[in-house]
């Protein structure tokens, strides 16, 4: 099986006993990109100690063992991988415990489940899950399959001294297992038909409708839904590749547009998948990703407990994960793939790394991909800086002279598929809010150089100013496979009015048209949008809007700096604290409705709440007719301004300017805007009090949103 990106160490049995410790120790950590922590350090130690001990008793046998092993596509790893007789051992070390712990157990439990699910040839196998708690002085004495047929043994314990006894009554009690397939360890990520059926009842007792509460005509979303279908219908008849890119204002439902057509490419009003049918839904936004599959994975769970069927929330998770990821683990699994380092430029896939299976090429298991929020794909550069480093701890695929951008790459992982594919790219327009975000140009730049043979179909509204600065017409003028489509743009109804008229008053206010003041006149009767001074007062407005089961929450950009004085704090930026502000109810203080921690444009971009406060603070200001933008000095801590002299600080600005975009169009039925006073203080020196607070960083900005025509209070 040979070195592979997918683990840290791999070797047949026989070779790892002649290795060092010493030597297979630094080999783990040679491939783990970052410092390994002092415990990961000292577990990696002890494991391969009690590994190289206890696998004696099979020395001259064709098992092969792997160490801290990926499993595709769903960010997991496991600790080892005994591959022995045919049989899939899942090992999951607890290295110094002596107990035997339920969430430990269910652990491993959930590896084994994982390989089943989702990894194609263990799929057929015999899984034994084994947890071991090195100083536990017992192990398991009765080893059986579980009561779902589904070839998975119930979860073994041991302590370090009993492990080979296990391996070894499991051995004899499974004699015939024939053998696993030689590249196990590349294995394709293939969900089984049983997940596919899962996560398709759970998405159709869903309430993803409730988390994004889309407010396009139901009409409107439909005949986008079913245009889209029909390009991959077109798509699969013909061979072809195709491309389509939807637009939408925000609120509009392109997240549940591209959950349905998901589920609708997948069954295609059927009862059951149809075979080699599948789509994906995709996105780079770990908050999105991580609130929707919670919301839903926990409404399937809790439905499932009503009815007294035995589930675990585990089981949940599991299944919608089938339809929903994250887009980074979907680009690592083609990465894994490829030729390493890259040559000339070319992006070539490396046979000895991946399976070629028939139709599907060397691509993944997927005719359709659905990428949400296309436009904050990366730069050539970002990318390729950060898979030159190794990525983010962890990650130990370093690829050095990476040449496309993530756009290109995505495109070229659906083009390795021999017969067909259609990717959906579902764009907000003017949310590029991260440095290295390229924006949808980078699509068409790629379609036009790389993927001349590919069929586009795209909204007109992308010709608009919000979408690659409004050079679309221009970027696709010389390209013969481009079709127009109204029904790829998701229009809202009068129903919806709200949606569209707020995009456009956020628009012509961050634009400084003049019109803004006309619009909101047209929306505040449904929609208020309320101007403040007073971060207490704010509240007490939130706290008076809010009924049921209705959300508020603070709002703030990630430039902003000087919010601590008004008794605010920013939400931790990880998706377990998004997951707790989104969805936990106003009893727990790690909500949104706490009125404490402030969430970002990265934090809420996709999502949204009932009412939002958002607090505007001095990064970027309303001064002489136009836009001014500070970032915060930690060195001199001052804000120090951006002058328009480098495409980087151009870019820079035009990112502070889309994240208040997305901050004012977070909320579905009313906000208030909070602009502080700053502090008017002077110490008795004649000093200012803070700086940092002066009155005139705030007063230019409270000015022209009173002259929009915002009731104040």
């Amino acid at each position: 099986m040979g070195k592979s990106p997918r683990c840290l160490f791999d070797s047949d049995i026989d070779s790892f006993l002649k290795k060092e410790k010493e030597a297979v120790f630094g080999i783990l950590c040679d491939r783990y990109h970052g410092d390994a922590l002092t415990t990961t350090r000292e577990a990696w130690t002890k494991e391969i100690e009690i590994l190289q001990n206890v696998l004696m008793a099979w020395k001259g046998l064709n098992g092969h063992i792997v160490l801290e092993y990926d499993i595709p596509r769903l960010g997991k790893r496991l600790d080892a991988v005994l591959l022995l007789k045919g049989i899939v051992f899942c090992l999951e070390f607890k290295v110094g415990e002596t107990d035997i712990h339920e969430a430990d157990v269910d652990q491993v439990l959930d590896y084994a489940l994982d390989l089943k699910n989702f990894h194609q040839y263990s799929r057929d196998r015999l899984i034994v899950p084994v947890l071991i708690a090195t100083k536990y002085k017992s192990h398991s004495s009765l080893i059986q399959e579980s009561v779902y047929d589904d070839r998975v043994v119930n979860p073994l314990v041991t302590g370090e001294l009993f492990l080979a006894d296990v391996l070894s009554e499991v051995l004899q009690k499974f004699p015939n297992e024939g053998s696993v397939n030689k590249n196990w360890i590349i294995s394709p990520y293939a969900p089984t038909p049983t997940i596919i059926e899962a996560a398709r009842t759970l998405y159709e007792s869903h309430s993803v409708e409730d988390i994004t509460r889309h407010e396009a005509d139901k009409v409107t979303t439909d005949r986008t839904i079913s245009y889209i279908l029909s390009v991959i219908h077109n798509s699969r008849e013909k061979e072809e590749k195709s491309i389509c890119f939807v637009t939408g204002v925000p609120g509009a439902g392109k997240t549940l547009v591209g959950l349905e057509v998901a589920v609708k490419q997948t069954y295609q009003g059927t009862d059951k998948p149809v075979e080699d049918e599948g789509a994906v839904y995709l996105s780079g936004n770990g908050p999105l990703v991580a609130v929707l599959s919670e919301a839903l994975a926990k409404d399937n769970y809790a439905k499932c407990r009503e009815r007294g069927e035995d589930k675990k929330l585990t089981d949940s998770r599991r299944e919608v994960g089938k339809f929903i990821q994250i887009i980074h683990r979907y680009r690592d699994n083609m990465l894994a793939k490829i030729k390493n380092p890259v040559e000339n430029g070319i992006l070539e896939i490396d046979p000895e790394k991946a399976v070629r299976q028939q139709g599907t090429g060397y691509g993944e298991v997927e005719h359709v991909a659905i990428f949400d929020e296309a436009q904050r794909s990366w730069t050539h550069k970002r990318l390729a800086d950060y898979l030159k480093r190794g990525g983010t701890y962890g990650n130990k695929l370093k690829v050095p002279n990476f040449p496309v951008s993530e756009a290109a790459f995505l495109i070229w992982s659906l083009d390795q598929r021999e017969d067909w594919a259609t990717i959906i790219c579902l764009v907000g327009g003017g949310q590029e809010i991260n440095t290295g975000e390229a924006g949808i140009a980078e699509w068409i730049k790629a379609l036009n150089e790389k993927f001349t043979h590919w069929k586009i179909y795209i909204s007109p509204k992308l010709t608009e100013a919000e979408y690659a600065e409004g050079k679309v017409n221009k970027l696709l003028e010389n390209n013969k496979n481009v079709t127009y489509s109204d029904s790829l743009h998701l229009g809202v109804s009068l129903r919806s009015y709200r949606a569209e008229k707020l995009s456009a008053f956020v628009h012509s206010l961050l634009a400084v048209d003049g019109n803004a003041a006309e619009i909101y006149a047209q929306i505040k009767d449904k929609y208020p949008i309320i101007l403040t001074r007073d971060m207490e007062k704010a509240r007490r407005w939130l706290h008076e809007k809010v009924r049921g089961t209705e959300r508020t929450g603070v709002l703030i950009t990630k430039e902003s700096a000087r919010y601590k004085p008004l008794g605010i704090h920013v939400l931790e930026s990880d998706d377990e604290n998004a997951i707790h502000w989104f969805l936990d109810d106003k009893a727990d203080t790690r909500s949104s409705n706490y009125l404490e921690d402030a969430a970002t444009e990265i934090q809420v971009q996709g999502l949204e709440l009932d009412y939002t406060c958002l607090l505007w603070d001095a990064d970027m200001r309303f001064a002489s007719g136009t836009w001014q933008y500070y970032t915060w000095s930690r060195q001199k801590s001052e804000w120090v301004k951006l002058a328009a002299n480098s495409e980087n600080k151009k870019e820079k600005m035009q990112y502070m300017l889309n994240a208040y975009r997305v901050l004012l169009t977070r909320a579905r039925a009313g906000m208030i805007i909070c602009v502080p006073e700053g502090n008017p203080h002077k110490t008795v020196s004649g000093f200012w009090e803070d700086h940092t607070r002066l009155p005139e960083y705030y007063d230019g900005t409270y000015q022209y949103l009173k002259r929009m025509g915002l009731e104040e209070i």
